[in-house]
């Protein structure tokens, strides 16, 4: 994947999964990095899992990220209310 890919990907998956994980997003460039670093995240769970994206090309690489973000995003929001 080119540059530009990867920066369309993390920003739909961070935008994405901001919404579901009951944020309201994290600016362009935050939720570009989320969706990167979700990315990541999703990518190691469904190798880890054995499972495959459900969707083919792009799609399903966007859908691997949202989940991987969303998992990120849960945890982050987990550990904040543990410093509370």
């Amino acid at each position: 994947m080119d540059l530009l890919t990867w920066l369309i990907v993390g920003l739909i998956a961070g935008i994405l999964s901001s919404f579901v994980a009951g944020g309201i997003g994290y600016g362009l460039i935050g939720d570009i990095i989320v969706g990167i670093v979700g990315a990541f995240v999703g990518g190691w769970l469904f190798g880890q899992l054995g499972l495959t994206a459900p969707f083919a090309g792009l799609a399903g690489t966007i859908f691997i990220a949202f989940v991987g973000a969303v998992v990120l995003l849960v945890v982050l929001h987990l550990i904040q209310r543990s410093r509370v």
